[in-house]
């Protein structure tokens, strides 16, 4: 009979189990949010970037009532933590016209880096106060037909 002793089965659970177990969403509103009159920028099985790195980000964004857009780029945090850039691109064409991309610039601070993101701004196509926000089961749901 084999036999394990719990911190053991824990270390190989943690040393075997897929990396996109641990992924997670993130929104970000921005003046309100969507259904509050803004915007909200999704990023999609990712969670925020370690400190000093960079990861892509790639999902989609909610604007107006029913318009969605294809939304990359590249979100960052600072080597100290205390600071998160995220830059991306949208596209539609319906909404933006053919050929034409609307880009976002966002930037959030945080004095203790342990602590979350709080409020930012957006200078960019969508420009305003920016926040981080739960994804809710409504800011992930991507119906199959939208403008």
């Amino acid at each position: 009979m084999v036999r394990f002793k719990t911190p053991h089965v824990y270390l190989l659970l943690g040393l075997f189990a897929p990396a996109c177990g641990f992924a997670s969403n993130y929104c970000i509103a921005v003046n309100g949010g969507f259904g509050h009159g803004g915007t909200t920028f999704i990023e999609l099985g990712h969670s925020l970037p370690a400190a000093g790195n960079c990861t892509p980000w790639a999902g989609f964004t909610k604007t107006a009532s029913t318009v969605i857009l294809t939304t990359s780029g590249t979100w960052c945090v600072s080597t100290d933590g205390k600071a998160l850039t995220v830059s991306v691109s949208s596209a539609d064409p319906s909404f933006l016209g053919a050929g034409k991309v609307g880009s976002d610039y966002m930037q959030f601070f945080r004095t203790i880096s342990s602590n979350p993101f709080s409020s930012g701004q957006d200078v960019g196509a969508f420009g305003g106060s920016a926040k981080p926000v739960t994804c809710t089961t409504n800011l992930l749901r991507l119906p199959s037909t939208h403008d």
